[in-house]
């Protein structure tokens, strides 16, 4: 009966750890934005995102520009893994804010856990 209990409970440790590992890349960060006013009355964005890419099968897959309210003012899509090139970080351009709205956050996805925790809250620049 003992080498049945000890049996079980050595293939439910190992089950567990089969899903701790499962995505142990985390989730995605977002380390620093920079943001400037252009001309037409836009803003254009630029975020550093971390994210500890595995491949296709686990990777930062974008990072979203939020109002203060949690509106999605804009998206900028990662098309592929950035394994060795970590941090990133990549530009979003022409992104229209609701006049009103003096700052914004910036928000990081990965392929496995959806939104990241850590973001990153900027103030805007005022409208050329």
């Amino acid at each position: 009966m003992r080498s049945h209990m000890f049996s079980a409970l050595i293939i439910v440790a190992l089950g567990c750890l089969g899903f701790a590992g499962a995505g142990h890349a985390g989730e995605a960060s977002v380390l620093d934005v920079q943001v400037r006013a252009n001309e037409d009355g836009t803003y254009a964005f630029t975020a550093t995102v971390s994210h500890r890419d595995e491949g296709w099968t686990h990777y930062a897959d974008k990072w979203e520009v939020l109002s203060p309210t949690g509106d999605i003012l804009g998206t900028r899509t990662l098309y592929h893994p950035h394994v060795d090139e970590q941090p990133f970080t990549r530009s979003l351009g022409r992104v229209e804010i609701p006049i009103g709205v003096t700052s914004v956050t910036v928000r990081a996805y990965d392929n496995v856990h959806g939104a990241g925790t850590r973001t990153f809250t900027v103030d805007l620049p005022p409208r050329k």
